[in-house]
Order: structure tokens, then sequence, then C-alpha cells
């Protein structure tokens, strides 16, 4: 981090099949050394998938079950007077769809399906539907946050 300057955002281009900043995101984090090509496969083969066991729009149930995954409430570890204490802390509206997309494709991984298409499609569709272990993550976490409600005059 710079002492001095700010730090500039970078601007995200819209996906080109469906025009959706947070398919691309989705994209990027599906992306492992480079391959890009093959990440878009599996999110487009992903949310056809999702299209035909809904009848809804593919992309829509994918807005639906991210929206679903993000978190309100985190906790973060502070320090006082030697103690550690589980301080709750309201979620930056960026890092909660950076949670939500890193949730949803590391419990899709743990799924038993075949494909990783397959794999995302069936975790996006539990979550739409407010069930998953993403969605039980956010709970989750969630809970811990109102458990140690009574530290929240130690955010910093």
């Amino acid at each position: 981090m710079p002492r001095r300057a700010r730090i500039t955002k970078r601007e995200i281009v819209s996906d080109p099949k469906h025009g959706s900043v947070l398919l691309t995101k989705f994209i990027n984090y599906v992306m492992r050394k480079g391959k890009r090509s093959t990440a878009e496969g599996i999110l487009y083969n992903a949310i056809d998938i999702l299209a035909e066991k809904t009848g809804q729009d593919g992309l829509a149930v994918l807005k639906q079950g991210v929206n679903n995954v993000k978190p309100n409430l985190e906790v973060k570890s502070r320090r006082v007077g030697g103690a550690t204490y589980q301080v709750p802390i309201e979620v930056k509206p960026e890092r909660r769809t950076a949670l939500a997309l890193r949730w949803i494709i590391s419990f899709a991984k743990a799924r038993p399906e075949h494909t990783m298409d397959e794999r995302i499609a069936a975790e996006l569709l539990a979550a739409s539907r407010n069930e998953g272990a993403s969605v039980k993550k956010r709970d989750d976490t969630h809970r811990m946050a109102e458990a140690n409600r009574a530290f929240a005059h130690y955010r910093f």
C-alpha cells in the first residue's frame, strides 16, 4: 500500500455474451493459469444448465444465488490488552461480492457432480433457493458476528 497516493480501482469490463460485470468477476475467480476461454466455457455452460433446470433466465438465477450468499457482517480479530476479541464489523459491498463468489466456487469444488459447470450450476441453484453449503457459510458468519456483538465497541 502506498503511503501517499490512493490506489485506483481498475474498471472491470462487462462480459461479451451477457453484458454482466458480475459474470466477468465470476469468470476471473474461476480462471486458473490465465485460461480465460476455459473459465468462460464453464460458466456459460453453468448458466445454460441453470436456465434448463429452472425454466428462468440463467443469469437471473446466478444473480439471485450470489445475492443470497453475500454476508452483511463478519468478525475480525482485534487485540486489546493481551486478549484477542472477535469484533463484528460490517462488510463493504465489494468484499461482500468477493466473499460470495469465493465461497460458491470453493463449495462447488467439493460437490459430487462430474464436471465443474454442473457443480457450479448445482451450487448456484441451491444458493438461489437459500440452501446449500455456501448459504450455510454465510449463516455461520452472521451467527459468529451476532454471538460476539458484545465486543462491537472495540470496532476500529
